[in-house]
């Protein structure tokens, strides 16, 4: 049995219930969320064809040895994943890599902007 996989509308609540997460419309139609006003960790095309978000260091090479994931147009240097809808991965493996990927800007924001930010 494979694991559920998400939506692009449901991708979309999950980023938005994290934690001081907004969302906006750039580039002619991405739908970017963020933190901190101005702060992405995750991008959607606006058709929710496409996915992108930040992912661990360690962790970049080995999800874009994965089948359906590359790394994510001018955001590679920054260590982002991109995938197409539908999206490659399970429900529970995504929710925990949007998590991350929330987190990992959190704690680039000065300490004062992360309060009431982190998960941990």
């Amino acid at each position: 049995m494979s694991e559920k996989r998400m939506t692009p509308a449901q991708v979309a609540d999950f980023c938005l219930a994290l934690p001081g997460a907004q969302e906006d419309y750039k580039w002619g139609g991405i739908r970017v969320f963020s933190v901190a006003g101005s702060k992405m960790f995750a991008i959607q095309g606006l058709s929710g064809d496409s996915l992108a978000f930040k992912v661990a260091d360690e962790l970049f090479l080995g999800y874009c040895d994965r089948p359906g994931i590359q790394p994510a147009p001018y955001l590679a240097r920054a260590r982002w994943i991109s995938m197409a809808q539908p999206y490659p991965l399970g429900r529970d493996e995504l929710h925990d890599l949007l998590r991350r990927s929330h987190q990992l800007v959190v704690r680039r924001l000065p300490k004062r902007l992360q309060v009431g930010l982190l998960l941990d």
